[in-house]
């Protein structure tokens, strides 16, 4: 375009100087047409990439997910073929699952002897409960011969209390009584001394009578010797039971932790042996596949095993300076001329800017992030829409193409970008490799 607009203002100068004569030739009027040309080109260069930009390093950008296997083994089985479309889940590859088909046997077996141990507390649960009811029937058996005797003594003893207390209380009235009646002189001393005494004479009665229930009550506690070994099996029997029991509590459900234990290596042990089948994590296919049955296959990330490419849409990226950002707003008119198809354009629009660059990220570190160098470009990423037109063309990714913004200012400067980058466009059939 800068060869075309010189040659036309070069042909311009040369009908005013040489043909038509209509400008004298002397070294005023020549220095003067070369300032005023260099001025005009200069503008019209800057005018032209400030408001109505271009990138020729524009992209087609396919979104991959690097193959990385969960299980490390060796590979026996790789059903798929490089290039062709692939549905989510199905089977990339297949690692030898012997190995972890041993482990989760292992761990099956481990759990089905924990399950015997279980069933086993049961019975032994059962044979104590057993026990234990032997033991309280033959403890109320002895306590039926031995305690009736016992219970009676001990009622007796308790009415008999009863009575002395009852005579107790009336006692204590008529002392009472006579003892005012003897401070006033209206009893004689011998009355007062009678009522004394029958009162002294009953409370030793009562503590008699209370010392006859304890020892009753005590009896009654205490039993025989063959009613206390009775009680002594019941106590063991039921202390045994218990013991069962809490111990059976805690294995139930696998809340045991060497139970519980068992039960979450042997879930990892299934998802492992799981993993040793790799699917597909999407719709798309796989590309450059050197993966060959025999070979080992690692969990490093660092290390994938396969590329698997996304059948969603390339997305088109390109980048532009700084200085022109200003005016790229979404929504703007765009135009391509991909190298693979010479002398064609297309249509895009701009979508969005990238908000952030490679020179403006911060990452955690050891030391302190020097400052950016002043040779650092600092390019800002575009991307753009485009139509069917354009993923009928069935680029790969890695495409490359020139792009051309088109902003609302100066409008009518958009004719001289259109014409550049159909320039360029047929100089693609040049500049072939």
């Amino acid at each position: 375009m800068i060869e075309l607009i010189i040659g036309t203002y070069g042909l311009i100068c040369w009908l005013l100087f040489k043909k038509l004569r209509l400008v004298p030739t002397n070294a005023f009027t020549v220095s003067t047409a070369i300032m005023v040309g260099v001025a005009f080109l200069a503008l019209l260069a800057i005018m032209l990439m400030k408001y109505h930009p271009a990138s020729s390093d524009a992209r087609l950008y396919t979104f991959t997910t690097p193959i990385v296997p969960q299980v490390a083994g060796r590979v026996v089985e790789v059903p798929v073929a490089a290039n062709m479309p692939l549905r989510e889940g199905e089977v990339l590859f297949q690692i030898d699952s012997q190995p972890y088909w041993f482990e989760v046997d292992r761990l099956e077996a481990l759990l089905a002897s924990a399950n015997a141990d279980l069933s086993q507390l049961e019975k032994r649960l059962a044979a104590a409960e057993a026990a234990t009811e032997e033991a309280r029937a033959e403890l109320l058996a002895s306590e039926s011969e031995y305690d009736r005797e016992a219970r009676q003594e001990l009622d007796q003893a308790r009415f008999a209390a009863d009575q002395v207390r009852a005579q107790l209380t009336l006692a204590r009235a008529d002392y009472d009584r006579y003892s005012e009646l003897y401070e006033r002189g209206t009893v004689p001393r011998q009355k007062f001394e009678q009522a004394q005494e029958q009162l002294d004479r009953l409370q030793a009665q009562l503590k008699q009578a209370e010392a006859t229930i304890r020892q009753a009550e005590e009896a009654l506690a205490g039993g025989s010797d063959r009613l206390q070994a009775v009680r002594n099996r019941l106590r063991q029997a039921e202390a045994q039971e218990e013991e069962i029991r809490i111990e059976l509590e805690s294995e139930s459900g696998g809340v045991n932790p060497e139970v519980q234990q068992v039960v979450a290596e042997l879930g990892a042990a299934r998802w492992r042996l799981d993993e040793t089948t790799v699917r597909a994590p999407a719709d798309g296919y796989v590309t450059q596949l050197t993966l060959r049955p025999g070979q080992m296959a690692t969990t490093l990330p660092l290390v994938p095993v396969m590329v698997f490419v996304h059948s969603e849409r390339p997305g088109l990226i390109a980048s532009f300076p700084q200085n022109v950002i200003a005016d790229l707003q979404p929504g703007l008119e765009a135009e391509l001329a991909f190298k693979a198809f010479p002398g064609r354009i297309y249509h895009a629009t701009v979508s969005h800017l990238l908000p952030a660059t490679a020179e403006g990220q911060l990452t955690p570190g050891g030391q302190l992030r020097a400052a950016t160098p002043t040779t650092s470009p600092g390019r800002v990423l575009v991307v753009f829409d485009y139509g069917e037109d354009v993923a009928a063309l069935d680029l790969p990714g890695g495409a490359q193409a020139t792009v051309a913004v088109y902003t609302e200012h100066l409008h009518a400067l958009s004719i001289a970008r259109k014409i550049v980058l159909r320039i360029k466009s047929w100089e693609n059939y040049i500049f072939l490799p």
